[in-house]
């Protein structure tokens, strides 16, 4: 197998950062035409069309690999510094993180505070639909997701973290207005709060009340932050799917009415992280997988 020569991983991953081949350039300080020719160099050696000639550049999937091994690379590259006390090991590590919106709402942050304060962590963190997070992991932009894939990453670890209990939840008001008759019926025709156009959660539960159910209504609120999500299904604009810790406050004030108390659905998240021996992101992995066993359902 050829050899991927390192100048030519870390200027595939330049371009990739960068967005174009002058960029890249300026940040390397070479000329455009030293980038061209190395990311040539690489697809030759490859035998693979690494990266799309837009603006910006797009990686391909063979691409991706190659940036991700990249990113690792660098990743032991400061590791390794750090051990050996050589010049800039006094800088703190950052650890890139891909987390849905409602962990990130409810228990993820907790997760982090129990991180040493010594170990001198940056956190990076992106907001990503548990469904997604994997891909970004994919394409080598985070170290670690929270993911409900079991499948791990190609390079990438997995371990369960427990199950989010979601409830299906509406306003009072919401409910005598426009939820009467057959469940399944009312909520096809009632208006839906969904995170955004990929949301398919609401229709995932309406679809599972019976055959032949295309889907939750039409009528769709957009609301992409878990906070503000919770807060318009309690003001009554729509009904939605809310994480139970969420939701059980404002079900005992009253706020809320579980319309379903016998289905809720329960999402199992995993932790998913590059395999490296790098102390920083086995710190976070334990901290993460400790808050989790304190709030998710195993």
């Amino acid at each position: 197998m050829a050899e991927l020569p390192l100048d030519q991983v870390r200027t595939l991953l330049a371009v990739v950062d960068e967005g174009t081949f002058d960029a890249a350039a300026a940040a390397l300080h070479v000329t455009p035409s030293a980038v061209s020719q190395r990311v040539k160099a690489l697809e030759q050696r490859t035998g693979r069309v690494l990266l799309l000639r837009t603006k910006p550049v797009r990686v391909t999937e063979s691409g991706a690999v190659i940036v991700r091994f990249a990113r690792q690379l660098g990743r032991l590259e400061r590791d390794a510094r750090s051990e050996l006390g050589l010049s800039g090991a006094g800088e703190p590590t950052r650890v890139s993180v891909a987390v849905n919106a409602d962990s990130l709402a409810t228990w993820f942050l907790g997760a982090l505070t129990r991180v040493e304060p010594g170990a001198r962590i940056c956190f990076e963190l992106r907001r990503e639909d548990e469904a997604h997070t994997a891909a970004l992991l994919r394409e080598g932009l985070v170290m670690a997701a929270v993911t409900s894939s079991p499948d791990p990453v190609p390079g990438c670890s997995v371990r369960p973290l427990g199950r989010m209990r979601y409830l299906p939840v509406a306003a009072p008001d919401f409910v005598e207005r426009c939820l009467g008759g057959p469940l399944g019926d009312a909520l096809a025709e009632a208006p839906v709060v969904v995170f955004d156009r990929r949301d398919d959660f609401q229709d995932g539960f309406v679809r599972g009340l019976g055959p032949g159910r295309a889907g939750a209504s039409a009528v769709r609120h957009h609301v992409p932050t878990s906070e503000g999500f919770v807060a318009s299904v309690a003001a009554g604009l729509g009904w939605g799917m809310v994480p139970d810790v969420q939701a059980d406050p404002l079900l005992r004030a009253g706020r809320l009415v579980n319309l379903a108390p016998d289905r809720p659905v329960d999402v199992p998240l995993h932790w998913q992280q590059w395999k490296l021996d790098s102390p920083a992101l086995a710190e976070v992995a334990a901290a993460v997988a400790g808050a989790a066993a304190g709030v998710l359902r195993t």
